[in-house]
């Protein structure tokens, strides 16, 4: 009646034979399908079950109705625990999802007190699957069981975390940022709600201490971090770090400094790679532009990913290195591919945030930076847009529908981006309604993409309009990316414009044209490749401004 198969997701299956399962009579064959399915399972052996156990699960499930014994039904219950985990290892996270059900459906009222772990894990692993499938609604109806039924704060702490992701994902940041902080006040981190320069210069010094005379060598010899508590306090800082660079800027260096001051502390985990990274990130930004610190501690957390096998951790860690850091010393089309890269490892192991973000800052790099084919990018972008959409990345659809806006206007087409994702948004309504939620990270993005095509298609004044606006929503936070790079020239540009109409704002476009060609010079003295031909259009620029025209003809 069945032959065994290999199927397409490289794992043993068995396969009904059509023809015989049409004899079967309809009323029967839930019996039947149980009957097979218990028969294999109690013939297998331990190798053969977890080669069999999707068709295994798949024959019982399709009988569960007619099982009375509590027992049978927690031992599928328990089969259907198996089989979602090694659905979730495998990326089949639909797949995952219904078999986690299942199992939740198939355990009694009394389960708490009953099978406590069992119950405890069906809701750790079907929250994952919830999350990655971006079925939020369903994970936020969930949660309430575990919440009110688990026996310590400890055993809370899975069902927390995917349940912040997903209000991250869903751009519910002042609700998760109060979570965050809250759950780490419990696990002993006292994160500031405000931070006062008195607060930051202190945790500046902080970290600074806890670094000092370590080297990159002292860094990659730090012991493995075994404390549970400091465990989750690393992944709930991690959240807090990612709310806070789109959220609270002011509060995002905070965060990195306390995740680099607990691995060095406590030991290093998965996460510390990412701090290091951040940390560089921080070293590159203004006003410590330190950009060989920077370039340092992002090698420092590659090779401690490498170190710790911590392949999961590649979409986050790429974000910042090639995002943030290595843009000032290295090509910025070196970087390129390692977010497509990243991109990819994260839709496999299910971090679909930093997943979807890695395809977003390759966009804004391929925009901003290389000058990639803007018919070959549209194209790709509307595969992107798709994958986000896909896992209801709200927030990271947001920023690629602004990106797809650039890149269709600067190729001439009136063209609604935003229509892909929400019919009757618009660029505008997507402006205001991030003002409304204080979502910094989209009114800047917006801002800069409106100077952008402006200063391009010639429409100055409204260029100066957004240069303006753009002051704003600055970035507090660790960081720049490659659009706020190429912003600052624009920048500059724009002011050097306005500076030879010698109007009575000209002293202050001129003061600012000046100060942009100070930090290019101090860019390029990193890399030539990136940031010379724009210091030169700059002091071209100026040299116009200051009537010396062979100069500017020279440059």
């Amino acid at each position: 009646f069945y032959q065994v198969v290999t199927t397409g997701t490289s794992h043993l299956s068995i396969s009904l034979k059509n023809p015989f399962l049409e004899l079967i009579p309809f009323a029967s064959r839930e019996s039947f399908h149980l009957l097979l399915g218990s028969r294999i399972l109690v013939r297998a052996s331990p190798t053969e079950l977890g080669k069999l156990v999707y068709f295994i699960v798949d024959n019982m499930n399709r009988g569960s109705r007619l099982l009375e014994s509590s027992d049978q039904k927690i031992e599928l219950a328990r089969l259907n625990l198996r089989a979602g985990e090694k659905a979730i290892l495998s990326s089949a996270f639909h797949s995952a999802s219904k078999y986690l059900q299942k199992g939740l459906s198939l355990l009694a009222i009394d389960s708490w007190e009953t099978h406590y772990t069992l119950t405890l894990q069906l809701y750790d692993a079907i929250s994952e699957a919830l999350f990655v499938t971006g079925d939020f609604v369903k994970l936020s109806d969930l949660i309430e069981e575990p919440l009110r039924h688990a026996r310590c704060f400890e055993d809370k702490l899975n069902i927390y975390n995917n349940y912040v992701r997903s209000l991250i994902a869903s751009g519910n940041y002042e609700e998760c940022l109060d979570m965050c902080i809250s759950i780490l006040l419990q696990l002993g981190e006292i994160i500031p709600t405000e931070v006062t320069e008195d607060i930051y210069a202190n945790e500046v010094a902080e970290v600074k201490k806890s670094l000092e005379g370590k080297n990159r060598e002292d860094l990659l010899c730090l012991p493995t971090m075994l404390d549970a508590s400091k465990l989750a306090a690393m992944q709930f800082l991690n959240h807090a770090l990612t709310l806070s660079f789109v959220f609270k800027p002011i509060l995002n260096p905070i965060v990195v400094f306390r995740m680099v001051e607990i691995s060095i502390q406590h030991g290093v985990c998965n996460l510390s790679a990412f701090a290091f990274a951040c940390y560089g990130g921080w070293l590159v930004s203004f006003p410590t532009y330190d950009f060989d610190g920077g370039y340092t501690m992002g090698l420092v957390a590659n090779d401690l990913m490498k170190m710790l096998n911590a392949t999961e951790i590649i979409p986050r860690l790429y974000s910042m290195v090639y995002g943030f850091i290595n843009i000032w010393k290295e090509p910025f089309q070196a970087c390129l591919g390692k977010h497509v890269e990243a991109a990819d490892v994260g839709e496999s192991t299910g971090d679909m945030e930093f997943s979807t973000t890695n395809l977003v800052l390759y966009v804004n790099m391929a925009i901003y930076g290389c000058g990639i084919d803007l018919r070959n990018l549209e194209k790709d972008i509307q595969v992107y847009m798709r994958r986000a959409i896909r896992c209801n990345q709200i927030m990271l659809i947001k920023n690629m529908s602004i990106l797809y806006q650039l890149t269709l206007d600067l190729m001439g087409f009136n063209h609604n981006a935003f229509s892909l994702y929400h019919p009757g948004m618009s660029e505008e309504t997507c402006f205001a309604d991030a003002h409304q939620h204080n979502h910094i990270a989209i009114c800047r993005l917006i801002c800069v993409k409106r100077k952008y095509v402006a200063f391009w298609m010639g429409s100055m004044d409204t260029a100066a309009k957004m240069c303006k606006l753009h002051k704003k929503y600055c970035n507090a936070s660790s960081g720049r990316l490659v659009s706020i790079i190429n912003s600052s020239f624009v920048d500059g540009m724009i002011a050097l414009y306005f500076a030879r109409k010698h109007g009575d704002d000209e002293e202050e476009w001129t003061a600012l044209g000046e100060s942009t060609i100070q930090t290019w010079s101090r860019w390029a003295e990193c890399s030539s490749w990136n940031f010379v031909n724009k210091l030169n259009l700059l002091e071209a620029e100026y040299a116009f401004l200051k009537k010396e025209d062979g100069t500017a003809i020279a440059k």
